[in-house]
């Protein structure tokens, strides 16, 4: 249960540097239980490198990041897997393992930790395809039986079947036509209601921020340069999100940069 008044996650002076290379620079940010915000942002501004610190997947030079007031860095192996099990991962391209049959993806983290049998994995996944609009023969397919679109919503079956409480959303819509990513984001928004989860999502396409986030953050050059609510983000004020959600070419982003 998170302290009455603490963020759920707090990102405080968060630093990482290859060589002269400063991806990261003093990057703060809370987030409250419950909350869904997106992270947008140009190419190469340190959406993908603040996403895997995260995840725990690569360790910052400076600052904190905190779970429930606990640094997340300085957990103990037992916190950690804690941590792990409660959060899944949409990828950007699905992440599907390719030797494995639908039931089996879906319910991959489960069964490799001794959570459930076989059986009560399948009955997961088909409870879980039933929530993305797939019937339940899909469950003996493989990944490469499917379409793009089946693969993403697959995917995302996959990412709500520990019921998370951390849900990380990698470009959720890339890569599909219109029809499909108002259907994922439509998943996405009931799914996440109905979970209370806390999600924290990447995308560079505006339809879907709008659609599946309460509240937007920008990062520009390493650094959040604007965060407010998904209503404001083209009444923001800001000179970074202006010349970003109108897609202008004059403003201080530089073009290619």
């Amino acid at each position: 249960m998170t302290a009455k008044g603490q963020p759920l996650l707090q990102i405080s002076g968060l630093r990482k540097s290859f060589g002269n290379n400063h991806v990261l620079k003093d990057m703060t940010l809370d987030v409250a239980k419950g909350e869904a915000i997106t992270i947008i942002g140009t190419s190469g501004s340190g959406k993908s490198l603040l996403f895997k610190c995260l995840q725990y997947l690569i360790a910052p030079d400076a600052g904190t990041i905190k779970i429930n007031g606990h640094n997340l860095h300085e957990m103990t192996a037992r916190d950690r897997r804690e941590y792990e099990q409660r959060r899944s991962v949409l990828f950007q391209y699905g992440g599907l393992f390719d030797s494995l049959k639908v039931w089996e993806n879906i319910g991959f983290l489960q069964t490799n930790l001794g959570e459930m049998s076989d059986d009560q994995a399948r009955e997961i996944a088909i409870e879980k395809l039933a929530i993305v609009g797939l019937p339940a023969d899909v469950c003996d397919l493989y990944p490469s039986d499917l379409s793009g679109g089946m693969q993403k919503r697959v995917g995302f079956a996959r990412a709500i079947a520990n019921d998370p409480e951390f849900l990380f959303l990698d470009e959720p819509t890339a890569g599909l036509d219109p029809i499909m990513s108002n259907e994922i984001c439509r998943f996405i928004s009931e799914s996440v209601s109905a979970l209370g989860a806390t999600t924290i999502s990447i995308s560079s396409d505006l339809n879907t921020v709008e659609r599946i986030s309460d509240r937007v953050a920008m990062i520009h050059d390493g650094q959040f340069v604007w965060d407010g609510p998904t209503d404001r983000l083209y009444s923001s004020g800001n000179e970074y999100v202006h010349q970003f959600v109108n897609k202008l070419s004059d403003g201080p982003i530089a073009v290619g940069a």
